[in-house]
């Protein structure tokens, strides 16, 4: 398998196929992030022989399997959705070739990777077995979008994934808890809330920011521009996000960067979900927590 790199999934996708179609992101500028520092270039699409030759080998290796079937397949990456309506449509056909039982076709995505896309395009992608996209919005915090570089505002999640509604794709939501900073992070959970109440994620993946001494935001809070919230002030912030939520959703928390796993759904278990978040704040010492974030070397 032509796999570069780490190759990082959801943990929901682990009995998901990988198939590599990109390696590396196309933005690379988001302050926080050193998920793809190990890469020698900064985004890089595979050739269609590779894809190919991956899926290919891949049917040789599943038919030892019990059943041999594979039901989905996880593109990898950090944003293959990117790339141009042409090149996905012929990557579920070739998906199709060698695995025609697949039922849906995932990957990451960025709210970016949405505009270029036609409402057509949405339509026939969904059609050919797009569905499922993980999209890491982190916030929809204004103040610290524009901060961390994201590249995009609170308003183009609601208009791109507002489209991706319209056609049918479900995604799920990866939000950062700490990305607002010290003393803005239950204000940044109220807006995510906001947006998030008016659009259609199937989950909000809570993950807790970790701050590596490789990313540009180690350097802007060496330079006093930016402060880290405390342990316990992200539990608060994850508790406000959690609570202010009202839609249909699962409410998860499955990551390294976790200390504490959840996947609890929402609305029906919000309460057993609050108690456990506020046993953790009256309970668990900012120490504990803190030698937790400590130990987490790499995501």
């Amino acid at each position: 398998m032509h796999y570069t790199g780490t190759i990082w999934r959801p943990p929901y996708e682990a009995s998901s196929l990988l198939l590599e179609v990109t390696a590396g992101c196309t933005h690379h500028r988001c302050k926080f992030c050193t998920l793809y520092n190990d890469l020698p270039f900064p985004f890089r699409m595979s050739p269609l022989a590779d894809i190919e030759a991956d899926l290919e080998e891949a049917r040789r290796r599943y038919r030892h399997f019990p059943n041999g079937r594979v039901k989905r397949v996880f593109l990898t990456g950090a944003n293959p959705f990117v790339l141009k309506f042409d090149k996905l449509m012929e990557i579920a056909r070739l998906v199709r070739k060698y695995f025609p039982e697949v039922e849906s076709i995932g990957g990451f995505a960025r709210v970016t990777d949405v505009m270029p896309k036609s409402e057509a395009d949405l339509l026939a992608l969904h059609e050919a077995g797009y569905d499922g996209l993980t999209i890491g919005m982190e916030t929809a915090d204004d103040e610290a979008l524009a901060f961390m570089d994201k590249g995009y505002l609170a308003a183009d999640i609601l208009e791109q994934c507002g489209r991706l509604d319209r056609a049918g794709i479900h995604y799920h939501f990866f939000y950062l808890t700490g990305i607002s900073g010290a003393g803005r992070g239950e204000e940044g959970a109220r807006l995510t809330a906001a947006v998030c109440n008016s659009l259609h994620p199937g989950i909000v993946g809570a993950n807790m920011l970790t701050v590596y001494p490789d990313s540009k935001l180690y350097e802007e809070i060496r330079r006093g521009n930016w402060r880290e919230e405390s342990e316990t002030e992200k539990y608060r912030e994850v508790r406000t996000l959690a609570a202010e939520l009202t839609i249909p959703t699962v409410f998860a928390a499955m990551g390294a960067s976790n200390a504490y796993q959840m996947w609890e759904e929402l609305p029906e278990d919000r309460e057993k979900l609050l108690s456990f978040l506020d046993g953790v704040i009256a309970n668990v010492g900012e120490d504990e927590l803190r030698r937790y974030r400590k130990s987490v070397h790499h995501l």
